[in-house]
């Protein structure tokens, strides 16, 4: 039976929209609230599924803007896009970016004062890079900002963005090192961005390789070794009751409830979770640097198009293990794990549609 030319249509449609909001790439974004969430010495909760509604809703208005104001562009090196193509019209994306805007900074007011004092300045960094800054040497800084300010974003929701300071920052670098390679994405010839960028992924594995600043190590004592269990137990949520010490309120595990006394950690536990922490940590700095490093390696020894354009997707699903290292290097496993998953998920809809 042959499929109806309405029922066609409307498929036809869901893929140009699909195109334009660069479907694959949107699941690298919950990852940035819940990376900062745990940064902030948190663990997700309400506010930080609201914080991932307005990064949803904000990064699509950043795509839906970047095409209606590269139209022109687009329509003299990429034809086959939505709106070149007529797929789209024009006023639809504008429309849909104004809308999105609202809407994402109406789910951080939810959030509270917090998220949306940080959502405001995301959402305006958005709009400055895609209208006036995308073509100056500002526009690889404000992309980077802008991710930085998505990872700020989650912080502010279970602790403060402060506290999230270094981790955004790494995520910024890596945002600025893609953001770089994929201004030759249509015309390559150089292999400098590439190779820049390569050093800047070495650099970021070896920073997650070793952990963060004060993060727990074997022997550790002291009221150091105190704040980082009891960030670790308060990040992760697994037997938030086992692992809390004297004088610490007492919570019901992933198995139940638990007493206090009866959950604490013994030297040998504590050394297998802090084996098990730099395992998980190593895997996810190894998949970040395996994703982002092989296509900037290729770019960088044959800079022409088709591999810068490969890079520049490399570069952006490298975000996700990014993003789980970042939540790992916190002491957030569960966060950690929960963010990986969601690679296979954009690599299967990288297959129907391009990511860049």
């Amino acid at each position: 039976m042959r499929a109806s030319p309405l029922r066609g249509a409307a498929v036809s449609v869901r893929h140009a929209w699909a195109e334009l909001l660069r479907l694959p790439a949107l699941f690298t974004v919950p990852g940035d609230a819940l990376s900062g969430a745990v940064a902030a010495g948190g663990r997700p909760n309400s506010r930080t599924l609201l914080a991932i509604g307005s990064s949803l809703c904000l990064y699509e208005a950043g795509m839906a803007l970047n095409d209606w104001a590269d139209r022109a562009e687009d329509a003299a090196e990429r034809p086959h896009r939505p709106l070149p193509s007529g797929r789209i019209r024009p006023s639809s994306a504008f429309t849909a970016a104004c809308v999105l805007t609202v809407s994402g900074l109406g789910l951080a007011a939810k959030a509270g004062r917090p998220a949306l004092a940080v959502a405001a300045p995301l959402a305006a960094t958005v709009w400055a890079y895609d209208l006036a800054l995308k073509h100056t040497p500002a526009g690889p800084v404000a992309m980077a900002a802008a991710r930085g300010l998505d990872h700020l974003l989650g912080a502010a929701t279970t602790g403060g963005p402060r506290a999230a300071l270094p981790s955004a920052a790494l995520l910024g670098t890596h945002t600025l090192a893609v953001t770089t390679v994929s201004r030759r994405e249509t015309q390559g010839g150089t292999s400098l961005p590439p190779l820049a960028a390569l050093a800047a992924t070495a650099a970021l594995t070896g920073l997650l390789a070793r952990g963060a600043r004060g993060t727990k190590r074997a022997g550790s004592t002291g009221a150091g070794s105190t704040r980082a269990r009891s960030t670790r137990a308060r990040s992760t949520g697994v037997g938030a009751g086992t692992f809390t010490g004297p004088g610490e309120g007492a919570g019901p595990g992933i198995g139940g409830a638990a007493s206090a006394g009866a959950g604490r950690r013994t030297p040998a536990h504590s050394s297998a979770g802090l084996t098990l922490d730099v395992a998980l940590r190593t895997a996810l700095a190894t998949a970040y640097a395996a994703t982002a490093g092989r296509p900037y390696t290729h770019a960088a020894l044959n800079p022409s198009p088709p591999l810068t354009q490969r890079a520049v997707g490399g570069g952006i699903r490298a975000t996700i293990p990014l993003q789980a290292a970042l939540a790992a290097r916190a002491g957030s496993g569960l966060t950690a794990v929960a963010i990986a998953a969601l690679a296979p998920i954009g690599r299967k809809y990288a297959k129907k549609v391009s990511v860049t």
